[in-house]
């Protein structure tokens, strides 16, 4: 017999969630050298992530907490990679 297992979310932490939302936003891009997120600084982008946030929040999370979160994650995120920077 062929069971089913319920499916788990691409993401295990709501730091994951958050990450996995600015990147389908395009607010954050990954290095393709190294690997290190950096922010694009593009408000629109940014909007469009917070919109997720408020509209889609994971499970037990309030819009609000979810928002919050995305600017979390976004704050700790710089502009330019760590390892390319240093490669200078």
């Amino acid at each position: 017999m062929l069971m089913f297992r319920e499916r788990r979310p691409s993401y295990r932490t709501i730091e994951g969630w958050a990450r996995s939302v600015l990147l389908e936003a395009g607010a954050i891009l990954e290095c393709e050298e190294h690997g290190w997120m950096q922010d694009r600084a593009d408000p629109h982008a940014r909007e469009r992530a917070l919109d997720v946030a408020r509209l889609d929040p994971p499970p037990g999370l309030s819009p609000e907490q979810a928002a919050a979160e995305i600017g979390a994650v976004l704050g700790s995120i710089g502009d330019t990679c760590p390892e390319c920077l240093s490669q200078n």
